[in-house]
């Protein structure tokens, strides 16, 4: 297997054209601003479920703060991995809900801790549908989705055992799909109350947002399927309501009121997505996206499509009908799916430059995990930890909050070499320093 650390070339922006005039600082190491929030840098935090928390859904009080505390820096930006809305929206044993007394107040030392670093922390709202099975259900009712088409595959349950995933229930369009949607209203005012400075609705990766999206799994033939604006109803619907709940929630005249983000993922096939014409369906969901002050809109490209390393990642999605569908919204883009530093880079740039200019953040993941430290190393160009696979989904510190940083003596170093390499250049150097002293624990 092929490490990160085999793969220098892709990690050290030395090696490349890093800023727009060939001699500033790279462009993830410029500032931004996604909604209310002033960014020092655009390398984030991805949403990553990790199952740490208890198995009532509560965040580990002994775990998550550290956890996220960890990766957060000046004026930096992390997503939550996705959390439930409601028992129902569940799947996974141990992910984390927002929908309890006391899921809210165990999420409040996690988004203090946050803020104590000077970070921003975004929680991202979820509800699986499909992806789930009886035994994690209220009253151990089947799953809900669009229609009762099952997911392929096994889930694996609470007691470690795994099973088929089940025929899921037809959600009805009278009272349930606008129960769903309440929930959704709910748990964006506890996201609130907890304590986050945003909210990401999970509109990706085949959970039930997504589900009804795609004519692959819904063929309801009343006013929520058939057509792609019926498709999308059930999108908007929860958009109305979670924008206008977080604007109640912080205050229609504060700076943080339009802190609300989507993540999607077109062309993906995660949980067995599929659509007949998918770049209809996200032409007609883009544009309608600008009638709304969004913080951002994340895009997912999954080129690594479930892939067991990043090494070994295919671009599975059509570069261009992406690249189209993005510009077509005019506010700012998180972009995640097998980055490296250089690509990202290059990704940002590209997108400044284009007429007209977006502003682009690039999501990491899986080596975010293993470097807590990430921003600082790929600044100073250290090396990079490869991940420890078998501890993702584990439910002990382990591979959670015993990632090494980067010792004092190490940073040093690396600036003593930097500044030998800048002789020429002293106000980047300053700049390098600087930043250095935001990015550090």
């Amino acid at each position: 297997m092929s490490s990160y650390t085999d793969q220098s070339q892709f990690w050290d922006l030395s090696k490349h054209p890093i800023s727009a005039s060939g001699d500033g600082l790279p462009a993830l190491f410029t500032p931004m601003t996604v909604g209310g929030c002033h960014l020092s840098h655009r390398i984030l935090l991805a949403p990553l479920t990790r199952m740490r928390a208890t198995s009532e859904r509560v965040p580990c009080i002994e775990l998550f703060p550290n956890y996220y505390q960890q990766r957060a820096t000046k004026g930096g930006l992390l997503i939550s991995e996705s959390t439930s809305i409601s028992q129902q929206g569940t799947a996974y044993f141990r992910t984390p809900g927002i929908y309890t007394d006391d899921q809210i107040e165990a999420w409040k030392p996690v988004t203090k801790a946050v803020r104590d670093r000077g970070a921003f922390f975004f929680l991202q709202l979820w509800h699986v549908g499909r992806v789930s099975h009886s035994q994690f259900q209220p009253d151990a009712q089947p799953p809900v989705a669009p229609s009762p088409i099952a997911l392929p595959g096994s889930v694996r349950l609470p007691d470690g055992s795994t099973a088929l995933y089940e025929v899921p229930r037809e959600l009805t369009s009278d009272e349930e799909i606008p129960a769903i949607v309440e929930d959704y209203r709910r748990a964006t005012l506890k996201s609130a109350e907890a304590g986050f400075d945003g909210v990401e609705i999970q509109a990706a990766n085949g959970y039930l947002i997504d589900q009804f999206f795609h004519d692959g799994s819904n063929t309801r033939t009343d006013s929520y399927g058939g057509s792609v604006e019926n498709r999308c109803r059930f999108f908007f619907e929860i958009l109305d309501v979670v924008t206008q709940a977080w604007k109640e929630a912080v205050g229609s005249s504060s700076p943080h009121a339009g802190n609300v983000g989507i993540r999607f993922s077109p062309f993906g096939t995660y949980n067995a997505m599929s659509d007949s014409n998918e770049t209809e369906l996200f032409r007609y969901i883009m544009p309608k996206l600008n009638d709304y002050r969004l913080a951002y809109i994340h895009i997912n490209d999954q080129r690594a499509a479930g892939s067991s390393t990043l090494s070994k990642t295919t671009q599975t999605c059509p570069a261009d009908p992406l690249r189209e569908l993005c510009r077509i919204f005019r506010g700012p883009l998180i972009l995640a799916g097998g980055y490296y530093p250089v690509s990202a880079n290059e990704a940002i740039l590209t997108a400044a430059q284009q007429e007209p200019s977006q502003e682009v953040a690039v999501a990491f993941g899986r080596v975010y995990i293993s470097n807590p430290d990430l921003p600082l190393r790929v600044l100073l160009g250290a090396p990079i930890v490869h991940y420890d696979r078998s501890t993702f989904y584990t439910h002990e510190s382990v591979g959670y909050t015993d990632q090494p940083f980067l010792t004092e003596e190490e940073i040093q170093a690396r600036l003593d070499t930097i500044r030998e390499e800048l002789e020429d250049n002293p106000k980047l150097f300053a700049d390098i320093q600087a930043l250095v002293k935001l990015l550090k624990h």
